[in-house]
């Protein structure tokens, strides 16, 4: 294989986005820990907020998270009494995730916290341009990429 044909990191747009992602998620982080959140758990408060009581793969699909990654970030969320997992409405076999009166008050003070990393994210970056990175990343996950893998 010559030289040439060596992939560059520069040029992977894999790298790019996952280095950005966790550039982003610790700076979210570091706004969140004083409450005892990281961002992936208030996302998952977020959405369970807005949206009401959701099965884990629902919350999965909206929230574009492999199901075993979110299980993961739901156990220290049901241990801290923040969301219970109940039954079912329809199906009882199912199990919904809802949104606990505490989980509601950390929601909140995240919902503060979560406003300034914003803030401070539109300012360091410049408004136009988080605006145009939002367009872009939502472009992004709405793009059908399931093409077949080269052999």
């Amino acid at each position: 294989m010559s030289e040439e044909s060596h992939p560059k990191a520069e040029d992977c747009n894999c790298l790019a986005v996952r280095q950005a992602a966790r550039h982003v998620t610790q700076f979210y982080d570091q706004f969140l820990a004083p409450i005892g959140l990281r961002m992936t758990q208030f996302s998952v408060l977020s959405r369970i907020k807005k949206r009401g009581p959701m099965t884990i793969n629902a919350l999965a699909a909206e929230l574009v998270m492999d199901r075993t990654t979110l299980g993961r970030n739901v156990l220290p969320l049901e241990r801290e009494k923040l969301i219970a997992i109940l039954p079912g409405k329809t199906d009882r076999r199912s199990k919904e995730l809802h949104l606990t009166e505490l989980g509601r008050e950390r929601y909140e003070a995240g919902a503060k916290r979560w406003a300034a990393a914003q803030r401070q994210f539109d300012v360091a970056f410049g408004d136009r341009r988080a605006s145009e990175l939002r367009a872009i990343l939502r472009a992004v996950t709405k793009t059908n990429l399931s093409g077949k893998a080269a052999n």
